[in-house]
């Protein structure tokens, strides 16, 4: 998939290339840009509705609750909106529209984070969310250690009390809005005890500029001190039929606790498409070029997945998304993916999973099926992973 398109703008670095630049992480959803493929356009026409009417799109979409809080069954991942996989700048006022079209179709969820652009994403997300604000729920992150006044990725993490407030002062000028609906840490700081962390955000909440707040990839023990500390509405992970580490002990964790689950690459960088195949060849600066899951070694092995999900997008008239998507909705009724995308087409297929259903027999057959294919290589480079699962230190 080699892309002849140069990057217009050089000193913007997507938050997958911002990991390799700085050995950092941002968590959230990694938005596909991947041109549909043959696959993909053969079975759109026979896919669920995507041309209801604004009035009718509560019924369309349907609400779940992460925690108390209520959203659309399906969000929108808006972090590639300032730059695709394969380096490119998407149009802003595009952006915009796929922004507002799936407010209309019934989307109330939308997920930012100050890693991605940096700073980027969460100014396009609030001009597109501007004349539907308050019917909608932004979230977004804080952790990374990022200048606050320029953006600058600077190396590790901060999640220091007085660095998470001025962070947030800055993401409410970025997305033109009084309150945070759900804050996230991106990632725990090894150096800052949770508690510490809670304590911040508590102050913000009780200041009216955070609503609710969340962690990502965490450890499990750091899960449980944190919603002793504060009470945790959301924990955001990677999770899909690519990658079920979530299922071990986080998913079962936030049952036990009441906490909404967010998954974050719920196609697997678009893998789950199908617009991914053999043939394909990555561009500089795509980070799946450095994930071995997608190398040639493990390639064919792994691509039985995507070939098991088209058989099931034929007979279920659907397509691979919509499979994938549709089989995390059924996992738990407080599950949300949040699907990212730039183009329009891929954002209707996606929402369009909400309007899929499996039958007792057929979940469990698919998800015998997607157990029996045993995926090889790590999702995430050595150094990159090394950010997920940390604890916090205790506080003294």
């Amino acid at each position: 998939m080699e892309s002849n398109k140069k990057n217009r703008e050089n000193n913007r670095i997507s938050r997958r290339d911002f990991i390799i630049k700085s050995s950092i992480v941002g968590a959230g959803v990694f938005a596909s840009a991947t041109p549909l493929s043959a696959f993909q356009n053969e079975n759109l026409k026979n896919a669920p509705n995507n041309n209801s009417g604004h009035d009718s799109k509560s019924s369309e979409i349907g609400k779940r609750k992460l925690g108390k809080l209520e959203v659309s069954s399906i969000g929108i991942g808006v972090q590639n909106m300032s730059r695709t996989y394969q380096t490119t700048i998407p149009t802003r006022t595009e952006m915009h529209n796929i922004i507002r079209t799936a407010f209309e179709k019934g989307i109330t969820f939308f997920d930012a984070a100050e890693a991605y652009g940096p700073h980027e994403v969460e100014r396009i997300l609030g001009e597109g969310v501007k004349s539907f604000r308050d019917q909608v729920v932004i979230t977004s992150k804080f952790g990374w250690n990022i200048d606050l006044e320029t953006g600058k990725r600077l190396p590790g993490l901060n999640s220091k009390p007085e660095h998470i407030k001025l962070a947030v002062e800055g993401m409410l000028k970025r997305l033109n809005t009084d309150r945070i609906d759900l804050l996230y840490q991106h990632r725990v700081d090894p150096e800052v005890p949770i508690e510490d962390v809670a304590g911040a955000v508590k102050e913000l909440m009780t200041q009216g500029k955070v609503l609710h707040w969340g962690l990502s990839e965490m450890g499990q023990k750091t899960l449980r001190r944190a919603h002793s500390e504060l009470p945790l509405t959301a924990v955001q992970n990677e999770y899909s039929m690519l990658w079920r580490g979530p299922e071990k002990w986080v998913i079962p964790t936030c049952q036990e606790l009441g906490i909404g689950f967010v998954p974050w690459s719920p196609l697997g960088v678009g893998f789950l498409t199908g617009a991914i195949d053999s043939a394909t060849r990555f561009a500089e600066g795509d980070i799946r070029k450095n994930e071995s899951r997608f190398s040639q070694e493990n390639f064919s092995n792994n691509y039985a997945l995507v070939n098991l999900l088209k058989d099931w997008a034929v007979r279920k008239e659907s397509t691979p998304a919509q499979i994938a998507l549709a089989w995390l909705l059924a996992q738990k009724p407080w599950i949300v993916p949040i699907p990212g995308t730039t183009q329009m087409a891929q954002m209707l297929e996606n929402i369009s999973a909400a309007n899929l259903r499996f039958s007792e027999s057929e979940l469990v057959e698919l998800t015998a099926s997607v157990s029996a294919i045993q995926i090889k290589g790590e999702r995430l480079p050595a150094f990159v992973q090394a950010f997920s699962e940390v604890e916090a230190p205790i506080k003294k």
